[in-house]
């Protein structure tokens, strides 16, 4: 073998090997940022870069065919009215009986009015599911977004909260255009079959995506423990509960639908984009606020590993069906 070409193959291997170990891997980046805060700092300002890449590997890998096949549709149209509707004002009404809004109340409000998370579609294949439905979803959230989320923040903020419509639909369409853009070129380019053949590296390249998103957003968050170390656990607490509400509720009300696209969709119930709503607020919010954005990590990096064996079991469930 060529002594130039052993930095690649060791590369390749990493990634193929960390694909193999794809949930636990991810989890384990939450407490490398906690442990080591200097690489947390430097880590985050490559969040939004990251993001950008993950929803284009996820254009790369996902292929939609039969996506949108009627039945398929109607389930994403009702997925979609559900994670922007329904469980935002179902939280807004229950945000009510916690009296005048506050800085954790009002991040409460901003994540159920957000869309599901951008890295939704990469979570599906770390676990090995169909991340076709679970992509449509997101996009409908958040072409949804403009429309559904001004109105819900300012309404359950008692106006303390107000975003700009335009901007927000600006922001998103030039996100999801781009990474949609350059995801399909790149598909196209590599063809179908050397798509299929690298898979195995591509979960790698989500693995090291994901973690690296969670190094960044862990940035100060160490600290926060140390200075309020009951205060930053109720928080995650909080967090936890709420991402489980969400997605036991959403998995329940689609339970009908195929397991693991079940699976899927009570992810996105329960975990937001809060960037996309925390952008449009021009990101001036109480200290308390941003606290809560970083305790909401938790469950979006932790749930996967507790996931992964009914993962798989509705995965070889699925393949004996075929």
């Amino acid at each position: 073998m060529n002594p130039g070409l052993l930095p690649a193959v060791a590369c390749a291997r990493l990634l193929a090997w960390l694909g193999r170990r794809s949930a636990p891997a991810v989890a384990v980046s939450v407490f490398i940022g906690l442990a080591v805060p200097p690489f947390a700092a430097l880590a985050k300002p490559l969040v939004v870069p990251t993001i950008l890449a993950l929803l284009v590997l996820a254009f790369v890998r996902t292929s939609m065919a039969g996506a949108f096949t009627a039945r398929r549709a109607g389930i994403a149209v009702l997925a979609c009215a559900w994670v922007m509707l329904v469980l935002p004002l179902a939280m807004g009404l229950a945000t009510r009986l916690l009296g005048e809004p506050n800085a954790i109340v009002l991040a409460l409000i901003m994540q159920a009015s957000a869309p599901p998370i951008m890295s939704a579609p990469a979570f599906a294949a770390l676990l090995g599911l169909d991340a076709r439905l679970v992509l449509v979803t997101m996009l409908g959230g958040m072409a949804l977004t403009p429309l559904t989320a001004p109105g819900l923040v300012f309404h359950f903020s008692g106006g303390a909260l107000a975003l700009d419509p335009l901007a927000l639909a600006l922001r998103i369409a030039a996100v999801v255009g781009g990474t949609m853009g350059a995801g399909l070129l790149i598909r196209r380019l590599l063809g179908l079959k050397w798509v299929e053949a690298i898979s195995a590296h591509l979960d790698g390249l989500n693995v090291v995506l994901l973690g690296l998103l969670a190094v960044g957003l862990m940035d100060g968050v160490t600290h926060a423990f140390l200075d309020q170390p009951a205060f930053m656990a109720g928080l995650v607490a909080l967090a936890f509960c709420v991402s489980l509400l969400g997605f036991g509720a959403t998995a329940l009300v689609f339970r009908a639908v195929d397991p693991g696209d079940a699976m899927m969709l009570g992810f996105c119930g329960g975990h937001r984009n809060m960037a996309v709503v925390i952008a449009a607020t021009g990101a001036v919010l109480p200290h308390e606020t941003w606290l809560y954005v970083a305790a909401a990590q938790f469950p979006i990096y932790l749930l996967p590993v507790v996931m992964l064996p009914l993962a798989r079991r509705v995965s070889a469930a699925g393949r004996r069906k075929a």
